[in-house]
């Protein structure tokens, strides 16, 4: 059998941005994003079921999702600070029912295999089952940020044969704009220090797992510096 260490996409992120201890300035961002996602998550599932949630429904889940994160990061709001950030959060379910994802799916998650020896899971936040893979960020990232550009170069290497697109739904504009990118594929250096620092990461953090009782689809590397570095997946 076959052990391979294991981590996530986010995780090497993390690991490789690591961000100070939060303030609670950054506490309430977090707890913003949870309920822009999770929100955006329940309304896409809504529509693929062929239904049409109402702006108050969607509003009282974004509510609900904001008041669990806030609680567990022991923040309280005043009452008309949570009505500006849950208007934000309904202008941006106005955005994304306008967009080119609503009611895309998300794809199964992938690992990226490196060397026989690390497992890398990617998920990106959406596909169109055939050619692009979609990354959803509530605030401008393009150009991307370093963490984000890891972020994505990840889902690209889990999705060699897909194009990578950016989409941003700004919520700190004003009005919220959408702005989306079309990523160019890594460069072979690019995939190599890819390759190269998720695997260093595996072998240090990774969880201990048995390849052959892990669920794919599987993306295989060889280790960087190796000959013939390519993947077996489309």
């Amino acid at each position: 059998m076959t052990v391979l260490r294991t981590l996530a996409t986010h995780e090497v992120v993390q690991r490789t941005f690591p961000r100070p201890p939060p303030t609670e300035a950054d506490q309430v961002a977090m707890a913003v994003g949870k309920a822009i996602d999770g929100t955006l998550a329940q309304v896409g599932y809504e529509a693929r079921l062929g239904r049409r949630p109402t702006q108050t429904a969607a509003l009282a889940h974004a509510g609900a999702l904001l008041g669990e994160a806030l609680a567990e990061a022991a923040v309280e709001l005043p009452s008309a600070e949570r009505e500006r950030i849950l208007a934000r959060v309904r202008d941006v379910v106005q955005a994304y029912r306008r967009s080119a994802i609503f009611g895309l799916t998300r794809p199964k998650s992938r690992v990226i295999v490196i060397g026989g020896e690390v497992g890398v899971y990617a998920q990106p936040d959406f596909w169109d089952g055939r050619s692009r893979f979609y990354e959803l960020k509530s605030y401008l990232a393009i150009p991307p940020p370093p963490d984000v550009a890891l972020q994505v170069r990840l889902f690209q290497l889990a999705f060699p044969s897909l194009e990578g697109v950016l989409v941003c739904i700004d919520r700190h504009a004003t009005p919220i704009t959408t702005t989306v990118a079309a990523l160019p594929p890594p460069t072979d250096p690019e995939r190599d220090d890819a390759l190269r620092l998720a695997f260093d990461l595996g072998r240090e953090f990774g969880r201990e797992k048995v390849l052959e009782y892990m669920e794919g689809p599987f993306v295989r590397y060889d280790r960087p510096g190796a000959r013939g570095t390519g993947s077996s997946a489309p």
